[in-house]
């Protein structure tokens, strides 16, 4: 059947469903397109069900970390138990999610989106022509060439695991490598990470991550660098990893192999050529109105656009809504990055908003760098967290936050406050005299800046 639209948007994700609600609402017909259950990576594989796993882990941690400063016994993680209760977030939001489109008005589609041309894409048997078409799919597990790469676990099926292996290997030293390792390590399992590279978490700071890396081997997680996979033999509970490292080669044992190696736009089966859309291996080549450079038709938000900006859900809202303006308003807004925010949840969490040293270089900007450990300091060692550090680059003469870099307890919270600092151009001063709760992470800040 064939039908026509003024919007078709591909992903129910939360760029794609900012663009649809808030088209949708200003009286545009709008269609939205998913091959997966809708809500998306955040809501269903990644942010919200990972965050649930994190606090019981933080739980474990913590426990451990008070044991012989006022807290004793004994407690684990029931990892079905916990499943269960992180299904009861994941488990009604496809619905929830399809039931507000509706709705709102959003006519609904499922199955894989194909282009027929540059303004009409396949799903089906149905035909959906759009006055413009936004792509917004989000990103999938890269794929490595390395034989054996289909005995993988992705992040989302590490999710839904009923039972957490006893030995697990993450391939690659990412995000997810870190977060579900930290987690794994809390729950029992032991952990090993190997990473290609002469150090994970290449976004942030060196010698934060140097420190998260100490964190990390003390809680028993081996993270092997200058370690590249090449091969993944076996089944489920006897898997062998061969990886060539700087001494030769070396097998590891596992029972379970998780993909950590980063993640791609999702799109390979698209058709994008039969658009007319160029792309590379960062998304469709987009302007700063976040429209394709090759079809004006075409749009893309998130993951799905080489913008520039960060792989993280409040971008991909952030993306969605500009998007959706310029389709409403002819392309009069673009997209300002300032102050983006990246947090690895790990235990703890290590932060970044802004500028990091080598960037702010480069740039030719004059500033110092404000750099302590941070683990003598009230808000660490009163849950006594060891691995506690900061660095902020603060532009001489302007006083203006070019960046901040956290590491130890909330660091997630207080990227916020720097994020506000950064995008609404608070200068260190203004930091120094704000009159902070107390105490607080953020009461903290006055002798950061």
């Amino acid at each position: 059947m064939k039908k026509s639209f003024d919007v078709v948007v591909i992903g129910t994700g939360e760029a794609g469903s900012a663009v649809a609600t808030r088209c949708q609402a200003a009286g545009r017909n709008v269609a939205i397109v998913d091959s997966r259950p809708y809500g998306g990576t955040c809501g269903l594989r990644g942010c919200d069900p990972k965050k649930v796993l994190v606090g019981a882990a933080e739980i474990i941690d913590r426990k451990r970390r008070m044991e012989g400063r006022g807290v004793a016994g004994d407690v684990r993680i029931d990892w079905p138990e916990l499943i269960r209760f992180k299904s009861t977030f994941t488990d009604p939001f496809p619905q929830q999610t399809e039931e507000l489109f509706v709705k709102e008005g959003v006519e609904t589609f499922h199955g894989r989106a194909r282009f027929r041309d540059e303004r009409s894409i396949e799903v089906g048997k149905d035909v959906l022509d759009g006055d413009h078409l936004v792509v917004a799919a989000g990103a999938w597990p890269r794929k490595l060439g390395i034989p054996g790469e289909e005995h993988l676990t992705r992040s989302d099926q590490f999710l839904d695991l009923q039972e957490l292996p006893r030995r697990i290997v993450f391939v690659g030293g990412g995000y997810i490598a870190f977060e579900f390792g930290h987690i794994a390590a809390r729950a029992g399992a032991t952990v090993t990470i190997l990473q290609r590279g002469d150090r994970p978490l290449k976004r942030f700071d060196p010698d934060l991550v140097a420190r998260l890396l100490q964190r990390t081997h003390d809680v028993g997680i081996d993270v092997r660098t200058h370690t590249k996979v090449t091969g993944i033999e076996g089944a489920p509970g006897n898997f062998r990893v061969t990886a060539a490292t700087d001494s030769g080669s070396e097998v590891f044992e596992a029972d379970m192999v998780v993909h950590a190696a980063g993640r791609a736009p999702e799109m390979d089966d698209l058709d994008l050529s039969s658009a007319g859309v160029e792309f590379d291996r960062h998304g469709i080549r987009v302007n700063d109105h976040l429209q394709s450079v090759s079809n004006p038709a075409v749009y893309a938000a998130g993951d799905a656009a080489n913008s520039g900006g960060l792989p993280e859900t409040p971008l991909a809202q952030y993306e969605g809504g500009i998007v959706a303006d310029n389709l409403l308003d002819s392309n009069q807004h673009t997209a300002d990055y300032r102050g983006m925010a990246s947090v690895v949840y790990s235990i703890p969490a290590l932060g970044a908003v802004g500028m990091s040293e080598q960037e702010a270089r480069a740039k030719g900007l004059n500033f110092d760098v404000k750099q302590a450990d941070t683990s003598g300091w009230y808000s660490a060692r009163r849950v006594a967290e060891p691995a506690s550090m900061y660095k902020v680059l603060i532009e001489k003469g302007s006083g203006r936050i070019l960046g901040a870099h956290l590491l130890g307890p909330e660091a997630d919270e207080f990227a916020n406050v720097f994020a506000l600092a950064i995008r609404s151009d608070i200068r260190a001063d203004a930091l120094r005299q704000t009159l902070f709760v107390y105490p607080t992470q953020a009461s903290n800040m006055a002798w950061m800046v």
